[in-house]
């Protein structure tokens, strides 16, 4: 039997996240929220709620303004003392938006957390364990966030001195790493938008039971954790090489959302590609995937992208490319996978894309990725493909002039 203590995350941009918390204020129940609008000047406001006591609230001032710091610090060491106290049978985490659920569930489980009286030096899932992440969102605003390009500082959120995160990248995570999601929907939200956003969260996040509520409806939370199901996410830790499609999403269209899939077992002619993956971005929810690009025959390569911005990065190194004793290192699940789909000459090397689609045509998706791919010519001669011209060298984000994943800073800096 699992002793940890229950670890509840709410993660939302807008919406009924103080509902949902209010909702698990029950007794034996503690909830934490962090206010990081100040976190880049060194300042953090963190609040703990018990049922029937006034909040209490202490202001933090840290020697180095980032999130990581406030992981490390604050809220990883706060969660291994609450884990202690024998009042505490779980613990709600109220996030703020600048947090992501991913991000600080890799923190949980990675970062080594030392000093803690009592306790032997390890990360917080030795004291914790995350049974869901509900995430909260306003029918009203949320889609056009997720398709829109608006960076965080534009909506006054600086999470550090060089965060240039995009909201849509905030908000297709948060609701991409949910296991349940509470929809504020007022009036003014009519039953086609309901309709549409219904079609895409059952897509972005498949099996995740979903609560609409009106804006002065009490909330159930309880209700909507028991319907949370075994096999759901909890907190863990994907790869680039894990299953694109999790869950069962449906596969067919619905209010003009759909998924598309898209596989190729030759690569990517790398300036074809860049000229080509702006199809990605118009009309488009999110992307994400892994691309094997000609110029790059050791590196597979990760495609992202969340409304109008795209991140292009490193997904390690293609099995075909490692010695026997790198590849007895990897996941079993992934040999076996790449074993299926193993070429005589390529070994695993292959494209795989899955698509999310809301206001765009997915025959034209699939045409133009197709038509950047290398052609039956080119593939006769693959000695040639090293002499061609790479955009994608030093990886590639949109806009170009920036890179770096919403995720790789938060994880870099924690570990540092």
């Amino acid at each position: 039997m699992d002793g940890r203590t229950p670890l509840v995350l709410v993660s939302g941009w807008t919406g009924a996240m103080d509902g949902v918390v209010g909702s698990l204020l029950t007794p034996g129940t503690v909830a934490v929220k962090h206010d990081l609008g100040r976190v880049y000047e060194g300042v953090v406001r963190r609040t703990i709620y018990i049922a029937g006591e006034a909040p209490r609230e202490t202001i933090l001032e840290l020697a180095h303004g980032c999130v990581s710091c406030t992981l490390r610090e604050d809220l990883l060491p706060l969660l291994r003392k609450l884990a202690t106290r024998s009042s505490v049978e779980r613990v709600v985490l109220a996030m703020d938006p600048a947090l992501e659920p991913e991000a600080l569930c890799w923190a949980i489980e990675n970062v080594v957390i030392t000093g803690v009286v009592g306790q032997i030096d390890g990360s917080a899932s030795r004291d914790v364990r995350i049974d869901a992440v509900i995430d909260c969102l306003d029918a009203a605003t949320w889609l056009a966030d997720a398709t829109g390009d608006d960076g965080l500082a534009d909506r006054g959120i600086v999470a550090s001195g060089d965060d240039d995160r995009t909201v849509a990248q905030v908000v297709v995570g948060q609701v991409d790493y949910a296991d349940a999601v509470v929809v504020t929907a007022g009036p003014e939200v009519d039953g086609w938008e309901r309709a549409k956003l219904n079609a895409v969260l059952a897509r972005l996040a498949p099996g995740a039971p979903v609560a609409w509520v009106g804006p002065t409806d009490e909330l159930d939370v309880e209700a909507l954790l028991a319907a949370v199901p075994f096999d759901a996410r909890k907190g863990a830790i994907t790869d680039a090489h894990s299953p694109l499609l999790r869950g069962q999403p449906p596969l067919t269209a619905d209010c003009g959302v759909s998924l598309v899939e898209f596989t190729a077992n030759r690569p990517f002619h790398p300036e074809r590609l860049h000229e080509a993956i702006d199809v990605l971005l118009d009309g488009v929810v999110t992307a994400r995937g892994r691309a094997w690009v000609a110029t790059q025959p050791d590196e597979a390569l990760w495609i992202e992208s969340a409304g109008g911005g795209l991140r292009v990065a490193s997904a390690g190194t293609w099995l075909a490319a490692m010695t026997p004793e790198e590849q007895d290192g990897i996941d079993t699940a992934r040999r076996a996978m790449a074993a299926l789909r193993w070429d005589e000459t390529f070994g695993d090397r292959d494209t795989s894309l899955v698509i999310l689609v809301h206001a765009a045509d997915p025959t034209e998706i699939d045409r133009t990725l197709q038509w950047a791919l290398v052609s039956d010519d080119e593939m006769l001669d693959p000695p040639a493909w090293a002499d061609w011209n790479d955009p994608f060298g030093q990886w590639h984000e949109d806009p170009c002039e920036t890179s770096e994943s919403p995720y790789s800073d938060q994880k870099r800096e924690a570990t540092e």
